[in-house]
């Protein structure tokens, strides 16, 4: 029997990728997808998200949805914690009730980035900010609820062909400015929202999830011991923000000079990690993944733009 594949937040940078992605036929055959956004599907409203999902037979949930407005979250922390905290904890809710499967997205945010190195999934969580602190809650409620084969997959520094992001802000103001300030003292790994979105895809399509969960169940070292397996993932390699736009320009054939400045230099209403670099062993070794490389995922993707 085809799976029916529920995707939130489908127009944000993953969902629009895992939406091109399956229709490309990439490791889906016969699924019928649903991609709704918050103009289609309210995951706020629980009662709304039981009569869609019943009425179309879900059987398989992909929250793509989130506040990510970093900045923005710490003057609407109401606004943040409804889609990242209560939203997750009603489609997990019901995904234990039904019996569905469920991939939810998070961030490195929930770290506070002051890690030596790569993070692991059971390193100690302590966001700094209301975003990192309203996914780290939606984290909880998911495996508070511990629904069957579901997992919680972490990534950082999202950018994709499609909305608004880093690379797209990069290669505007490289064009319409000689020189730009861009950040050398917050590290991490820029994540292609495509390669993202065949991981998850892959996961979802195979027996993995199962067997996943009964592996979790009895080999877990978390310290909850929870079954709601917690993955990292995001290109390979490491970059500053300074490297970052640096290569960009570089792939782009854009000249414009990138002056490395410290984070000091450039404040924000929420605090950024400086080291968001994660370990990606995990996810590869239990699914059989193979990760791209950074530069690489980036050349394609600007290729695209």
């Amino acid at each position: 029997m085809p799976k029916k594949i529920l995707v939130t937040g489908a127009n944000g940078q993953l969902g629009s990728e895992i939406r091109e992605v399956a229709g490309s036929g990439f490791r889906v055959p016969g699924a019928e997808f649903f991609f709704t956004d918050k103009e289609e599907l309210d995951i706020t409203d629980e009662a709304a998200v039981r009569s869609f999902v019943e009425a179309n037979g879900i059987d398989t949930i992909i929250n793509c949805a989130a506040y990510t407005a970093v900045d923005k979250a710490e003057s609407e922390p109401e606004a943040a914690d409804a889609i990242n905290h209560l939203a997750v904890e009603i489609l997990a809710r019901l995904a234990k009730e039904r019996g569905m499967a469920m991939v939810h997205v998070s961030t490195d945010y929930v770290f506070d980035g002051k890690n030596y190195r790569p993070y692991v999934e059971e390193d100690d969580v302590a966001p700094q900010g209301v975003y990192g602190a309203t996914k780290l809650l939606g984290e909880r409620a998911m495996q508070a609820i511990e629904p069957a084969r579901s997992i919680i997959i972490r990534t950082s520094w999202v950018y994709s062909s499609y909305g608004a992001n880093f690379v797209k802000t990069m290669l505007r103001l490289g064009k319409e400015r000689d020189e730009l300030g861009v950040i050398f003292d917050q590290v991490g790994t820029p994540t292609y929202a495509k390669d993202l979105a065949e991981a998850i895809l892959r996961i979802v399509m195979s027996d993995e999830l199962r067997v996943m969960n009964e592996k979790s169940i009895q080999n877990s070292t978390l310290k909850t011991q929870n079954s709601v397996g917690v993955y990292h993932y995001s290109n390979e390699g490491v970059a500053s923000w300074y490297d970052f736009a640096k290569t960009i320009f570089e792939i782009a054939g854009i000249e414009c000079h990138v002056k490395p400045i410290e984070t000091k230099e450039y404040p924000t209403p929420a605090t950024r990690p400086h080291y968001s670099v994660l370990n990606k062993g995990k996810i590869k070794k239990t699914f059989g993944i193979s990760i791209p490389y950074w530069k690489d995922s980036l050349r394609e993707c600007i290729t695209k733009i």
